[in-house]
């Protein structure tokens, strides 16, 4: 049973990395930087630097970093405009007011 978490606690280990493995010669993108990355070319119509990256991490780990992503930026809006985090999130997707 504790080898299974080993296991996965190094698979998470390995996605967070920010130092290169040995013998890399350059330091690979973290899920953070991935995320960024990906959300800031999606915003700027840029398919080419999304599929970029896209590229630098799993699928999974993009999903996580760029869930992050949108749940740290509705949270600074809603204290930047005094509002809840529901409704910024719902008046970012056009949504009514529930």
């Amino acid at each position: 049973m504790w080898g299974r978490f080993r296991r996965a606690g190094g698979r998470v280990a390995d996605v967070l990395r920010t130092e290169p493995k040995a013998g890399g010669d350059k330091r690979p993108h973290n899920l953070f930087e991935a995320a960024a990355a990906y959300v800031t070319a999606s915003a700027e119509n840029d398919p080419e630097r999304a599929d970029e990256a896209a590229g630098w991490v799993s699928p999974e780990a993009l999903s996580f970093g760029v869930n992050e992503l949108a749940s740290r930026a509705v949270v600074a809006l809603a204290r930047e405009r005094g509002q809840s985090p529901e409704t910024v999130a719902r008046g970012l997707l056009g949504l009514p007011g529930a």
